[in-house]
């Protein structure tokens, strides 16, 4: 995956190369420019952004943040539009990937596709966390770094799919970590609880934590749930254990970054995996 730190100070391509230092009508951009990846800029203060068709919030400094998700495109434009309206277009190059594909066939088909019955109450959860997902909080509470919520070993890794009875399925967003159960989680990094709730029907105990700019935390599956929607929580504080509710086959917690809609890579904010692996049972 390429890390960059570059200026630009003309229209051109995001490939990594280190150019001069950054003029007024430039920007400099940060990051890893790789599907599931996320880049931190900096434009002329009183510049806007814009990055797939959404308005970026850019602070009084020119600081902004942006994300690519899963399957963002090879070839993409941040467009700039600079104080005295000048307007600018930055193509970025964002490198493919390649996920984790398993392929089951032979399923009851009642284990691929939900009942009837409970379409509602999924489309009601969906819509719960698109609007927390949405949040466009101006503070940059993710400045504080980040952690990893709960050591363990790795069960399920960001971008993998698979595809049951030749149906593709959504693919996998996050990292499942197992842990036993009532482990103890802590938030990842700063920020306002944006959603709890009880019991959703895939995900069970489901906490979401808005980290500033767009950026925002979900945890899945919860045994219990630590705090209150509206509190600030800072890097480090519990906010949950580990369980095994809503569609789950044992105790595991299921952490996600988006931007927005679009679906992060966790490990590209906390790093590594620190320390021993929990090995289940």
């Amino acid at each position: 995956m390429r890390k960059l730190l570059i200026a630009i100070a003309s229209m051109g391509a995001v490939m990594g190369a280190a150019l001069p230092a950054v003029a007024q009508d430039a920007l400099m951009l940060s990051g890893i420019l790789t599907q599931g990846g996320h880049a931190e800029g900096t434009v002329p203060p009183g510049s806007t952004v814009e990055y797939d068709g959404k308005q970026v919030t850019v602070g009084d400094d020119g600081v902004f943040i942006i994300g690519f998700h899963r399957d963002e495109p090879n070839d993409t434009v941040l467009n700039v539009t600079l104080p005295d309206g000048t307007k600018k277009a930055y193509p970025l190059q964002v490198d493919a990937r390649e996920y984790d594909i398993q392929r089951i066939d032979g399923l009851p088909q009642d284990k691929v596709e939900p009942p009837p019955e409970v379409m509602e109450r999924i489309a009601a959860d969906a819509a719960a966390a698109r609007a927390a997902r949405n949040r466009n909080s101006p503070e940059t509470w993710y400045k504080t770094g980040w952690i990893w919520p709960v050591q363990g070993k790795i069960t399920g890794v960001y971008g993998s799919q698979r595809i049951l009875n030749g149906a593709p399925k959504q693919p996998h967003y996050g990292f499942d970590i197992a842990a036993k159960e009532g482990t103890e989680i802590v938030a990842p990094a700063d920020g306002m609880v944006s959603l709890v709730h009880p019991d959703m029907y895939f995900s069970g105990a489901t906490l979401m934590i808005d980290h500033g700019r767009g950026l925002a935390s979900t945890f899945l599956h919860l045994k219990s749930i630590a705090v209150e929607e509206g509190q600030f929580v800072k890097k480090g504080d519990v906010i949950g254990t580990v369980g095994s509710t809503g569609r789950s086959t044992g105790p595991h917690l299921d952490w996600r970054v988006n931007w927005f809609e679009k679906r992060l890579d966790a490990s590209l904010f906390a790093g590594p995996m620190p320390g021993p692996s929990y090995t289940p049972d």
